[in-house]
């Protein structure tokens, strides 16, 4: 089982995200904690009434695991995740690739297609387009990636005889889709590298637009069916989940929480992103270096 660590996120908008302490020295304590990974998450700009509400604060995830990245050399860097349609494909390729070069070739793409109306509108993107513009997406990054000249008529650009230099280090940046449609396990299987399915409640799969999996049998029933898709490249699938933090339980019933971890793994999952409530420092550094020697070591 794979761990990655979410940047703690601070809910609502009082507060500030980087209050739980800066950003390399976060992603520097999960790399020596035993953490495969470093997330952040995405919401350029959205709306007060859901932040108000309970929503959470973000980075540009780019700029942040840029700092993660110079501040470890080990540790994956997630997009947890980067809200396709938002972006010119060609732009967002050029971030990834840079990203990737300059880590040495760290970087995972997790990606969704988005589901906050209000953010959509305000960056002036057409909801009803979102999944055009992501299937669109998906073809165009891995030209963009190859080094080679390429042409490409998109729904909003033409791209006519262009080429992005240098390439990323990786051949390709892994691309992880998350939510729970089978249209997603559809792109998964055809194309990408992972899945990362949405837990948590049905109301939260309400809000964020996506099916909810009501249990692991069901989850495993889904990666399967996925992994038969991709044919060959199906075992190498990554499946990632996500796993709360809810107050101090983590240390008092170590068990469970092991058995949790256990039948993910055996539905199916190959890794968790572990998430945190904010706290002032050393509330991150102490957290993630005590579930390193709880959990990981």
């Amino acid at each position: 089982m794979k761990f990655i660590l979410a940047y703690p996120e601070t809910t609502g908008p009082e507060g500030d995200l980087l209050d739980s302490g800066p950003v390399g020295e976060i992603a520097l304590a999960a790399e020596r904690a035993g953490f495969d990974g470093f997330a952040l998450t995405e919401h350029p700009i959205p709306g007060a009434r859901w932040l108000s509400a309970g929503g959470h604060q973000t980075l540009d995830p780019f700029i942040g695991l840029s700092f993660a990245a110079a501040a470890t050399t080990r540790i994956r860097l997630l997009t947890y995740l980067t809200v396709i349609p938002y972006r010119n494909p060609l732009l967002l390729a050029k971030t990834a690739a840079s990203l990737d070069r300059l880590s040495g070739g760290r970087l995972i793409l997790g990606v969704g297609t988005g589901y906050q109306k209000s953010e959509f509108r305000a960056l002036g993107v057409d909801l009803d387009e979102r999944n055009t513009l992501f299937d669109e997406a998906l073809e165009v990054l891995p030209l963009a990636w190859s080094g080679q000249p390429f042409s490409y008529t998109g729904k909003h650009f033409d791209a006519r005889d262009v080429i992005a230099k240098p390439r990323p280090a990786q051949d390709p940046i892994p691309i992880w889709i998350g939510g729970n449609a089978a249209i997603t396990r559809r792109r998964v299987a055809e194309r990408c590298q992972g899945w990362m399915p949405l837990g948590g409640t049905a109301e939260l799969s309400k809000t964020t637009r996506t099916p909810f999996i009501e249990s692991n049998t069901e989850l495993a029933d889904q990666i399967a069916t996925m992994r038969d898709a991709a044919g060959a490249r199906g075992p190498s699938l990554e499946v990632v989940s996500g796993y709360g933090v809810h107050g101090s339980d983590y240390w008092n019933e170590t068990e469970r929480h092991r058995e949790a971890f256990a039948e993910l793994a055996a539905a199916g999952v190959t890794g968790v992103v572990i998430s945190s409530p904010a706290g002032a420092p050393p509330r991150a550094t102490d957290f993630v270096a005590m579930f390193g020697k709880t959990y990981i070591t």
